[in-house]
């Protein structure tokens, strides 16, 4: 009697917390009209490289934003390849865009259109390398190989 008692609640429970926590997650996206939505995918596009920060490259008002801004400029992404948007200017997009990746913090970088992550991920991913490959994959900057030829070239 005792094992029913205490299986039945726990097992009863599981399905109905999983099916509100889907539904609060529909309900959430239906808070972005379509046409913020339709802004926010415009902008992700309109660059190779897209940034969404708080404050400026020039003038950062968080650490992460920073250290986002620091890790594309160690990899040397130009400037009219980057695109940045400061999300603390407008309110509706600092809640929108973390909508529209479904991802919590901000910065957000994407590339070619695609979500790459926030600054822990983009860490990582300088750390392993894999960063300057998605980079280099998507024609933003060059091989290093293709530097250095060009380089011995030139002197």
């Amino acid at each position: 009697m005792f094992r029913a008692s205490l299986r039945s609640p726990i097992f009863s429970l599981r399905p109905s917390a999983a099916q509100s926590l889907v539904a609060s997650r529909v309900i959430a996206a239906r808070y972005l009209s379509q046409e913020a939505r339709a802004q926010i995918q415009n902008a992700v596009e309109s660059s190779p490289v897209v940034l969404f920060m708080k404050g400026t490259p020039d003038l950062p008002e968080c650490g992460f934003s920073r250290a986002a801004v620091q890790v594309l400029d160690l990899h040397r992404v130009p400037p009219e390849k980057m695109k940045t948007y400061n999300v603390l200017a407008d309110s509706e997009l600092r809640s929108g865009i973390k909508e529209f990746s479904d991802w919590p913090t901000i910065p957000q970088l994407y590339v070619n259109g695609e979500f790459v992550g926030g600054c822990d991920i983009l860490l990582g991913m300088h750390q392993s390398g894999e960063l300057e490959n998605l980079l280099v994959a998507n024609k933003v900057i060059p091989k290093v190989e293709e530097e250095t030829e060009v380089q011995a070239a030139s002197a």
